[in-house]
């Protein structure tokens, strides 16, 4: 179905975008050349898309686009930023087929893990000096699997899965002229580099965002720093074409960062700008000026526009017969294929026994449906409601784990920790040198119910800054 979607042109389709909990949406209709949005909308999901059961995030969301109003099915998706792995290369004078070949052994290099367990996609950026950089960025195909079947329960077909503050400053804009953009997103604040028709340098700036008073500050200070170093990390050629830095996200915030950046960068040559509107014929395609900027309306503009994104992390669906011809392409191909012939005939009768299963199947299904519509009801409620009647102190004996882990004279620090309800714990910190973040791991695997400790990203060297996560179980590590 999918490769019929596109094949032809499109004239309607749903972008939406995930950052954190927050699911953002716009279904835009394309006409004479001209976009109109139908529908928008801007949600917080109470269960986590990557640890909750998929069919009842796909139910949620399908409610949520039914009470939107909302009739479109094929979508482009934008990913957080913040699941993205990246690493660069120099790329040296090669033909078209070397490199692929050359970027897939930097990514075996750069990446911490390995490359079969991402979605890798590469920018390639062009100095006018003749020096050509790449930037890779891989995404975790388990995320990418989880999220699937979540679209498939909500009856959503993705074409592409991005990142929508590409979709916002899309690098092939002004190839000449290099451009650092940031979005203030829902729990952090991601940033890229343009330059050269390519993407330089992709991140998320951690501790961007506090939660002061039940409101959300933008700690613009810690930005400026942050892009500072960003700045500074940059080859002397890309960096000498920097231009300008935009702003996107909620005007409040955005204004009180632009504010603050156009103090530290305007007086270097950087122009600083809040993009509240588009631009006329922006993304190739007409959107009226008054409509908000968002990245769901970028990505599905610009697919509108056939103007595709520089990343596409959807995996390519590979055929049942594909796969087949993959497998047998050697001389044994005859031999199976002679084989397979000969077992058409008692295959099909097996398929014909089948469908005489599968309706007796349906029809008792039929029967027992309505008692497990409700008791599914039942058991949304209870993984709900769940964490709120816990009285074990899960939470707080993981903390006095994890202090205890962390040594006292402060040379490794933790900035944020997340528990999940599967007891899955995620951690990022300051470590002043690799040895003692290595000491710290181990007095915390140590620990009777830390299991799975890995790390996830390494960033930095002195101090570097650091990702792990591991397994909390409840009644010791044999206890799974």
């Amino acid at each position: 179905m999918l490769k019929v979607i596109k094949q032809k042109r499109l004239t309607s389709l749903l972008g939406v975008t995930l950052d954190g909990s927050r699911l953002e949406g716009v279904w835009l209709k394309r006409t004479n050349g001209s976009a109109q949005v139908q529908q928008a909308f801007s949600v917080v999901l109470t269960l986590d898309p990557l640890t909750a059961a998929p069919e009842l995030v796909g139910r949620e969301i399908r409610n949520h686009l039914n009470t939107a109003g909302v009739r479109e099915r094929v979508c482009v998706v934008g990913l957080p930023l913040k699941w993205a792995l990246t690493t660069h290369a120099e790329m040296p004078a090669l033909e078209p087929a070397d490199a692929a070949s050359f970027l897939q052994i930097e990514a075996e290099r750069g990446f911490p893990c390995d490359t079969s367990t991402l979605q890798v996609c590469s920018s390639r950026i062009r100095q006018p000096s003749g020096k050509s950089y790449a930037l890779l960025a891989g995404m975790p195909l388990s995320h990418i699997t989880i999220l699937q079947q979540v679209l498939r329960a909500a009856r959503l077909h993705p074409l592409s899965f991005s990142v929508g503050l590409m979709a916002l400053q899309p690098a092939s804009s002004e190839p000449s002229k290099g451009v650092l953009a940031l979005l203030i997103g829902e729990t952090g604040v991601a940033l890229q580099v343009s330059s050269g028709g390519g993407v330089a340098a992709m991140r998320t700036l951690e501790g961007a965002l506090e939660l002061e008073g039940g409101k959300r500050t933008i700690q613009s200070a810690v930005v400026a720093r942050e892009v500072r170093i960003t700045l500074g990390q940059l080859p002397d050629e890309i960096r000498s074409t920097m231009t300008g830095i935009r702003v996107f996200g909620p005007r409040d915030m955005a204004q009180a960062l632009a504010d603050e950046l156009e103090l530290r960068f305007e007086p270097a040559g950087l122009k600083v700008e809040v993009v509240t509107r588009y631009s006329p014929g922006e993304h190739g395609i007409q959107i009226p000026s008054e409509t908000p900027v968002s990245g769901a309306l970028s990505l599905a503009a610009r697919r509108l526009a056939d103007r595709p994104s520089e990343f596409d992390f959807l995996p390519p669906h590979v055929s049942v017969l594909r796969q087949l011809i993959g497998k047998y392409s050697s001389g044994k191909l005859r031999t199976a294929g002679g084989i397979a012939a000969a077992a058409v005939l008692l295959i099909g009768g097996m398929f014909l026994f089948q469908e005489f299963q599968i309706m007796n199947l349906n029809s008792q299904w039929q029967k027992m449906a309505p008692r497990v519509h409700e008791l599914e009801a039942v058991q949304a409620k209870t993984r709900m409601f769940r964490p709120w009647y816990d009285e074990s102190n899960r939470t707080m004996t993981i903390l006095k784990e994890i202090t205890t882990a962390f040594p006292e004279d402060g040379v490794v620090s933790a900035k944020t920790v997340e528990i999940r309800d599967a007891g899955t714990v995620t951690c990022t910190g300051v470590a002043r040198d690799n040895s003692s973040l290595l000491r710290t791991l181990e007095r915390l695997q140590a620990g009777t119910h830390v299991s799975d400790l890995r790390v996830s990203q390494i960033r930095g060297r002195a101090p570097m800054q650091f990702t792990f996560d591991f397994h909390w179980n409840e009644g010791g590590k044999n206890d799974r």
